[in-house]
């Protein structure tokens, strides 16, 4: 049943069917029961997982049940076992090594009370990253070379070669010479053979092609020390030996070329649960027959993401589980069930339907790990932990058992209290409603739901939020309260405490009053606005009407609407939501309209001088009898008459605006023929190569230049330039801005091409003229010729301090580093030789444009493959620069000027970016996968995937070079 929601009376639907009736008992609480989290008989303990370390659990459990290892670790030693020899001392030890907390984790998972476990401790002492999921192959090899040499210092051999005996395994690689026949053979161990499954259905072909003859000819021939040159020759691998335990990694995660990261097969392999291995051996005189232990899945198509879980067989009784994290399920009859977990996976593109699997075989297209066992006639281990571990477990299980106690203890005072709230509210919910002629009080419908809501207590009792200006209950709030007996309302107030009680007399007179008065307004004024336009349909004779603005006619309903809400929301006096929890409804009105600042009626027509403006466009006259409707509305209206004068002062200013108007073309047609050159950017001079024609040249501000083009492109709307603003480019010493070099470098890091304009004497004369000169800037052939280029140039002001010059390139290099969507340059470097060549492109090509113009131009077939542009020809990025000087909208850029060269390309970068992330795109550039990419900056190695180009010194415009291995 839903609240009547308005009604005051209605009590039904506020939360009350929860406790009417008769309530189950795990009601009162949301303590789930303690003995959920205890291990069942017979059954495995389960491990949490952290966040990403499902691929760490599920090999811990396929360790866990191999008896061998479980066996041999007991027996290693520990800093426990003497800690421990103390009685009272048991209680405070901690395992250290990895070691121990392994043989920790085992005891745990042999004779725990628990339903899972937490190896947090394990895991933070291999230091592994619990948000991160790791690649689960390359932890299995690093996990055992780790325990191996661990183990490989005990005296106990059986703890010592416990890894080599159950895990490892010899194969050679062998050369045998076509020419005379020598042989040659380098031993290697395994601990797991790494098998491609990529066009493969079964296993055993996986593990004839890992076997198969590999011909070596060609640039791959081989050198025998017999013949003592190069010969065709074939390799292979041969297996020498095989361990107790042999794990078959199937290569599942590869590189994909194309994006630049690994991806996962999702092809179907099948395997049986026994497996000969005799056929591949090199000696077949032993016992080679293995049966199936073990079966580690991956879910998901990523290689990236997804969850890992594992089937592992009970050695001691031959039943399977499968085990994922905290939850562990027994396969039914003994067998292995797999198909569950094929239909879990998620879909790829080109899925293939499954093979049918024979008895005795399964079929998988995610099993990433299978683990095989020789198979013996030997009797199963029985391993007990030993006492010094025991006693640790033991620990824990009286913890557990305290944490069971305290659970359920909790659980039975909750349901105390629970019976107790339910017959207290039964019995105050039948006297809830007032009777008639009875006493009542007003209280929110919210804070009664709370109450009914035994998830949050109830807090004090706040009725402020209903009061108005006047401190009683406004009218509008009635809706959302509810009228209650006196009774009820005693005992709430007594219980809980707030505040102020709102009872039969707390209802505002007044506010009900003024609310009914604007009601009346609201609908007046639906009669009035029809009135209103079709009195505007009058046309007005003589000088009998009155000016109105047409904004204001078009929006005055609204308006006069917008007046009345106001003044009802002046009647309401809110402090927010129930209890105080919002923001003033009132301060927030008053914030918005102080923050629009919207016109008043009719104010549309006042110019700046409170006169009647001059625009005849934007207003209209209107009947007398129209104007006094309005009047009624807007009081205070301004006020003009069908025969006002318009302002004489905004008469004056519009006749100087149009003579300014024609002074600022002819204005700007003058300064733009004496300084046409300057204008259309023609016949510019060059510090680079000194002008033969004059001895000297002066320098402006280029924000000077660009902002008198603007002008005299639009004179109506650009302000004229009357200032040459030159101490833009001084620092606050007076000395100039820029060394030399900087001006005439034209691809320097530090380029000022764009702050800076180089003028003709010619043309300084006409500037002189026309312009407002603050600093005259002037540089002569013969300082530019004894020019040190780091020096700093300067008139006759003083010369630029250290520490400003030193400020600005800390500035200029911060911004290069900081730069979003730049242009840089990949150069493909062919050999060693030509890298000096193609380190500087300026040095690699001619400096005639025509030449350069002739390589664009040839056919499409002639281009270097590797020379055109990427990312749809990238633009060149401006790198914005803020200092001290005056004019902040001035920049320092570094010239957009590069000249392209053979085997190069542009690409769009960012400074956040990581040095992987262009390799990605360099792959996609050049077709060369990252780890074939050797790339170098001015003669530094790029090597730390992981850092930014901004703090590998990459700026826009810069040039890599790229040296494929």
């Amino acid at each position: 049943m839903r609240n009547c929601r308005g009604n005051p009376n209605c009590l039904v639907g506020i939360g009350e069917h929860v406790w009417l009736g008769e309530i189950d008992e795990n009601s009162f609480h949301n303590i789930d029961d303690p003995n959920y989290e205890r291990r069942k008989k017979n059954a495995f303990v389960g491990l949490t997982n952290l966040g990403a370390t499902c691929y760490v659990n599920t090999f811990l459990q396929m360790w866990f049940l191999n008896l061998e290892l479980r066996q041999a670790l007991y027996l290693c030693p520990s800093t426990c076992s003497e800690f421990v020899s103390y009685k009272w001392q048991w209680f405070y030890y901690e395992p250290q090594t990895i070691c121990e907390h392994l043989q920790y984790l085992f005891a745990l998972l042999q004779n725990s009370k628990r339903r899972y476990i937490d190896p947090s401790g394990f895991v933070k002492a291999l230091g592994l990253d619990t948000g991160q999921q790791q690649d689960a192959q390359e932890f299995s090899k690093l996990f055992m070379s780790l325990l191996e040499d661990t183990l490989s210092k005990q005296k106990n051999p059986d703890v010592r070669n416990i890894v080599q005996k159950q895990f490892c395994g010899e194969y050679a690689y062998v050369t045998v010479c076509n020419q005379c026949g020598r042989e040659s053979k380098l031993v290697s161990k395994f601990y797991e053979l790494e098998l491609n499954i990529q066009g493969h259905k079964q296993l055993t072909d996986c593990i004839t092609e890992f076997l198969k003859e590999e011909k070596l000819e060609g640039d791959n021939r081989y050198f025998c020390e017999t013949c003592q040159s190069k010969q065709n020759a074939t390799r292979k691998i041969r297996l020498l030996s095989l361990p107790c335990t042999l794990n078959l990694q199937l290569m599942r995660f590869v590189f994909d070329r194309q994006t630049g990261h690994k991806k996962k097969l999702n092809t179907y392999i099948g395997f049986s649960e026994l497996l000969d291995m005799e056929p591949f051996m090199e000696q077949k005189n032993g016992v080679y027959v293995y049966e199936l232990s073990a079966v580690l899945i991956h879910r998901g198509v990523s290689a990236y993401s997804g969850h890992y879980i594992a089937h592992v067989k009970d050695p001691q009784t031959g039943e399977w589980y499968k085990f994922n994290d905290e939850d562990i399920d027994k396969m039914e009859g003994k067998k292995l069930q797999l198909g569950i977990e094929e239909d879990l996976a998620e879909p790829s593109k080109s899925q293939t339907r499954k093979p049918k699997c024979g008895k005795g075989t399964h079929c998988s297209r995610n099993a990433y790990m299978l683990v095989y066992r020789l198979q013996t006639r030997e009797k199963s281990l029985t391993i007990e932990v030993p006492a010094f571990l025991q006693e640790l477990v033991e620990r824990d299980n009286c913890k557990f058992e305290e944490w069971c106690n305290e659970m359920a203890e909790m659980r039975k005072q909750s349901v105390a209290r629970g019976k107790i709230k339910h017959e207290e509210v039964k019995e105050l919910y039948k006297r809830l409603p007032a009777e008639a002629g009875s006493p009542y009080d007003f209280i929110s419908l919210e804070w009664l739901q709370k109450w009914l809501d035994e998830s949050t207590p109830p807090k004090p009792i706040d009725n402020t939020a209903c009061l108005c200006s006047h401190g009683k209950l406004h009218p509008d709030k009635i809706s959302i309260m509810k009228r209650i007996s006196e009774y009820v309302a005693d005992f709430f107030y007594r219980r809980y405490g707030g505040g102020p009680r709102l009872n039969v007399k707390a209802l505002c007179k007044d506010c009900v009053v003024e609310r009914c008065r604007i009601l009346r307004l609201k609908n007046q004024l639906n009669e009035d606005y029809k009135t209103v336009t079709n009195l505007l349909k009058i046309t007005v004779k003589g000088n009998d009407g009155f000016w109105v603005g047409k904004a204001s006619l078009r929006s005055w309903r609204q308006l006069a609407l917008e007046q009345l809400n106001e003044q009802d929301e002046d009647t309401e006096h809110s402090n927010g939501k129930m209890n105080g929890n919002a923001q003033n409804k009132d301060e927030s009105n008053e914030e918005k309209r102080e923050e629009e600042e919207e016109l008043n009626f009719n104010e549309d027509i006042v110019c700046p001088h409170g006169d009647l403006c001059i625009s005849e466009n934007e207003r209209r006259v209107v009947s007398k009898e129209a104007w006094e409707k309005l009047k009624q509305y807007f009081p205070k209206a301004p006020e003009f008459p069908n025969n006002k004068e318009c302002c004489s002062q905004c008469k004056i200013l519009e006749r100087e605006g149009e003579e300014n108007e024609a002074l600022h073309k002819m204005m700007a047609s003058e300064q733009k023929t004496s300084l046409q050159n300057l204008f259309h950017d023609k016949c510019r001079p060059c510090l680079g190569s000194w002008p033969q024609e004059t001895d000297e040249l002066y320098i402006v501000s280029q924000f000077f230049v660009e902002e008198w083009r603007k002008f005299v492109r639009r004179p109506t709307r650009c302000s004229p330039v009357s200032s040459v603003g030159n101490s833009a480019l001084l620092c606050p010493h007076g000395g100039l801005m820029f060394t030399y070099a900087s001006m005439t470098k034209e691809d320097s890091k530090l380029s000022c091409s764009v702050a800076i304009a180089l003028i003709w004497p010619s043309e300084w004369e006409r500037i002189q003229k026309l312009f407002v000169v603050d600093h005259v800037i002037k540089i002569t052939r013969t300082q530019a010729a004894g020019a040190d280029p780091e020096s700093t140039l300067y008139t006759s002001e003083p010369q630029l301090c250290p520490e400003c010059r030193e400020g600005l390139l800390c500035q200029q290099q911060r911004d290069l580093r900081e730069y979003t969507q730049a242009t840089i340059y990949i150069h493909k470097v062919v050999d060693n030789k030509k890298v000096m060549k193609d380190a500087a492109p300026e040095l690699n090509v001619s400096s005639s444009e025509a030449e350069e113009e002739r390589e664009e131009n040839k056919p499409e077939g002639e281009q270097d493959p590797d020379f055109n542009q990427t990312n749809g020809g990238a633009k060149r990025q401006k790198v914005s620069h803020q200092s001290f000087i005056t004019y902040q909208k001035q920049g320092i850029r570094r010239s957009t000027r590069h000249r392209k060269v053979r085997g190069e390309k542009a690409l769009l970068v960012s400074a956040n970016q990581t040095l992987k992330e262009l390799k990605i795109q360099i792959m996609h550039a050049f077709s060369v996968a990252p780890f074939d990419q050797n790339l170098s900056i001015d003669g530094k190695i790029l090597s730390d995937d992981t850092a930014t180009l901004g703090s590998l010194g990459v700026i826009p415009e810069s040039v890599i070079l790229l040296k494929v291995t």
